[in-house]
């Protein structure tokens, strides 16, 4: 009996234990169950929601870039994508294979873009900009390709290719550094098209837009069923640049005949500026690159192109290239020299070619006997300017050039300018712990030594001469159109400053440019018989990395000057030969004579009167 008592009383324990075991796990999954109703709701809702629903994002039309004429030179165009969305039948290593082939990208980058996506609602751009067959190729193998879709979106489209490639800059697909840079800006996707370079880049909140979407149901398989809501992109602002697209044509094509030629093979650099307001009219820079391969995606063969160019094809020269300014610079030597009154209009100086006190000589070593400074700076005669560059000394030289604006950048709405550099006896103590001779005033009197300016900075110098000493700030971008066409901002010309140089002085130096295009002058064969007449200086600047870098800087009609031209070839030798062609072709087209005179404009080539000066 009290066996059969303790055997029960056994049995009870157990039973209750394992009641309280059952209660427990039961209480457990209760809570459990009510946690990820009241906190965790939303985020499986949102799970679930994503499987049935997909957001597909629409790209906003980037803003039109136009000419000063109203031209296009940058603009959208349809063009297809593939993307990838995760999907419960993943693709298999066949069916991978087999979209990299059609596609013609490679299997790892593949893999790489969707591992990226693969927690990801929104589409992941696979290839872009593809040709109709291998769209066609994409739809017919639809069903063996989950999570697969061919999407019709705009893409940015150069209609010139390389033309102005370094002003206007590329777009590329944004990345992860992109999208926590953009986090919270409304309209921003993973299809949006970052600026990454030129205007494309400095403008680029403008000119982006803001992406739309399209949220559907979609199947089992992924497949789009039904649209359930849709927000419409809106397009990017409009651009109305001071770009003159003829002359930018002309520039380019003169710059590859001297390239053809042989000349210029290491780079060019040409930039036109009006001086009376500061508007670019024309710049371009060579090497250059096709900004239509970032678009769609640049292929390894592209890029090497691009990166193993040991001429940099990205580079803006005319912006970021630093070059001695050779004699150009004189230009600025013989205003300081006349306003200083260091020296006369009517004073005669000796040429023996060579200076009596510093045995430096002329560039070819001829002797040019007694000369003017109208005739010194025509002929570009070295020992009359050593001289000036002695009488004015190195710290008024250095206080003109910074007047003139070099050794600061121009404030052009270009990211990557450069800001030349000033000769000076502190220069030279702080970075070489050198002290300053003679030989050294000599040398940047001329331009060479420690000067350095920008292509830019050498076109505004001659644009203060032309226009009696008044600095403008350079501008690219005239107006920026709302979406209904009237104007969101107007670019007016903006001074920023006054040379503190009387008239008689620049009378006098524009007076030596006119002759430099004249029968004695340095370009007077180039420009012999010339329409227009023609202000301008020409300039050797050595390079001790190889031949020396050719100068042409000019302005014209010489009375009312409306266009200043600056060239620079690099190692191109004399800047009447190498330089020289390319600013005459610039001339030519932009006033419709010579080569250009069959596509006369009385609009732009002016009054009879200003045809002949």
């Amino acid at each position: 009996m009290l066996e059969a008592l303790m055997k029960k009383k056994n049995q009870d324990g157990r039973f209750r234990y394992l009641y309280w075991i059952v209660i427990f796990i039961f209480a457990a999954l209760i809570c459990r169950l009510v946690y990820l109703q009241l906190f965790e709701g939303n985020y499986y809702h949102g799970l679930a929601d994503g499987n049935r629903l997909r957001a597909i994002p629409i790209a906003a039309m980037r803003g039109v870039m136009y000419d000063r004429n109203g031209q296009i030179l940058v603009g959208s165009r349809p063009s297809f994508m593939v993307t990838y969305v995760p999907t419960k039948k993943k693709l298999t290593d066949d069916e991978l294979h087999t979209l990299a082939q059609i596609l013609k990208v490679p299997e790892a980058k593949l893999k790489e873009k969707m591992e990226k996506g693969k927690n990801s609602f929104e589409p992941t751009v696979l290839a872009q900009d593809l040709t109709q067959d291998i769209v066609t190729q994409v739809e017919e193998r639809h069903n063996d390709l989950p999570g697969i879709s061919v999407d019709v979106q705009p893409i940015r489209y150069y209609p010139y290719n390389n033309m102005a490639a370094q002003v206007f800059g590329y777009v590329g697909q944004i990345d992860e550094e992109d999208m926590k840079r953009l986090e919270g800006q409304d309209g921003i996707s993973s299809i949006t098209q970052i600026g990454r370079a030129g205007l494309e880049a400095y403008y680029d909140d403008l000119l982006r837009g803001k992406d739309g979407g399209r949220q559907v149901e979609v199947d089992a398989a992924g497949t789009p069923v039904k649209e359930m809501e849709r927000k419409n992109p809106v397009p990017g602002h409009n651009f109305h640049l001071t770009i003159d697209l003829n002359l930018q044509k002309a520039t380019e094509a003169a710059m590859d005949q001297q390239i053809a030629n042989g000349i210029g093979t290491h780079g060019i650099a040409a930039v036109a500026i009006d001086p009376n307001t500061g508007a670019v009219l024309a710049m371009a820079s060579r090497p250059a690159y096709n900004p239509n391969w970032f678009t769609r995606g640049i292929t390894e063969k592209e890029w090497a192109q691009i990166n193993d160019n040991p001429n940099h094809p990205m580079e803006n020269r005319v912006i970021a290239g630093e070059y001695p300014p050779g004699s150009t610079f004189k230009l600025i030597t013989g205003t300081a020299a006349l306003e200083l009154k260091k020296v006369t209009a009517d004073e005669m100086i000796f040429d023996s070619g060579r200076h009596w006190l510093v045995d430096m000589r002329n560039a070819g070593g001829e002797a040019l006997g007694w000369l003017n400074f109208t005739e010194a700076l025509a002929k570009s005669d070295n020992v009359y300017f050593y001289e000036m560059g002695r009488r004015v000394g190195i710290d008024k030289l250095a206080e003109y050039a910074r007047m003139f604006g070099m050794g600061k950048k121009t404030g052009i709405a270009l990211r990557g300018e450069a800001a030349g550099l000033v000769a000076s006896e502190e220069y030279k103590k702080k970075v070489f712990n050198q002290d300053w001779y003679l030989g050294d005033t000599f040398n940047s009197a001329i331009g060479q030594g420690f000067q350095l300016v920008t292509p830019l900075q050498a076109a505004m110098i001659v644009s203060e001469v032309a226009n009696g000493g008044i600095q403008y700030k350079p501008f690219l971008v005239s107006r920026i159109d709302n979406l209904d066409g009237t104007p969101y901002k107007i670019f007016a010309p903006e001074q920023v400053g006054t040379l503190s140089v009387s008239k008689s002085t620049l009378d006098l130096v524009r007076e030596g440019m006119r002759n430099v295009a004249e029968e004695s002058g340095t370009a007077g064969s180039l420009f012999a018989g010339f329409p227009i007449q023609v202000a301008g200086k020409t300039g050797t600047a050595e390079n001790y990395g190889g031949a020396d870098h050719a100068w042409f800087v000019a302005y014209a009609p010489y009375e009312h000057p409306r266009i200043v031209i600056a060239v620079l070839t690099e190692q191109g030798g004399y800047g009447a030969t190498a330089s020289g062609p390319i600013a005459k072709t610039m001339l030519e087209e932009y006033f419709h004579v010579g080569a250009y005179a069959d596509t006369k404009d009385s609009s732009k080539n002016g009054s009879a009167s200003n045809k002949q000066q």
